[in-house]
């Protein structure tokens, strides 16, 4: 059985995948505090990467780790928000997956700055 929320394909498909994206993005920003905690950080820090990198590859992963911190995000936000959506009530398993979104942000959170902080390092110190 095929969905009704499905579209069938062809530009009017992509133009719509876009807008939805881009509703996605506005509800992080608004509602979402994490998130727009990690963008003005990734404001500062993309900028910031063209000029630390000292070639493209560093710039690239600087660049990468931060674009990951937001995906990552943005997933868990989307998690927390279907978990709360099913139950405000305490869950084992509701909890459980809030908690597990909540460690993949924090595993994200640590790759950029093992990765920013060894480009500053390397480029400083050593």
């Amino acid at each position: 059985m095929n969905s009704p929320y499905k579209s069938s394909g062809g530009l009017q498909r992509v133009f719509k995948a876009f807008m939805y994206s881009i509703q996605g993005l506005r509800a992080a920003v608004q509602y979402e505090a994490a998130f727009r905690q990690e963008l003005f950080l990734a404001i500062i820090l993309l900028p910031t990467a063209f000029f630390l990198g000292r070639n493209s590859t560093e710039i690239f992963l600087l660049c990468t780790c931060i674009i990951i911190v937001l995906v990552v995000e943005l997933i868990n936000s989307a998690i927390e928000a279907l978990a709360d959506s099913i139950s405000l009530e305490h869950h084992p398993l509701l909890g459980r997956a809030k908690d597990l979104g909540s460690a993949a942000v924090l595993l994200s959170l640590f790759l950029a700055g093992a990765w920013w902080l060894y480009v500053v390092c390397d480029r400083f110190f050593l």
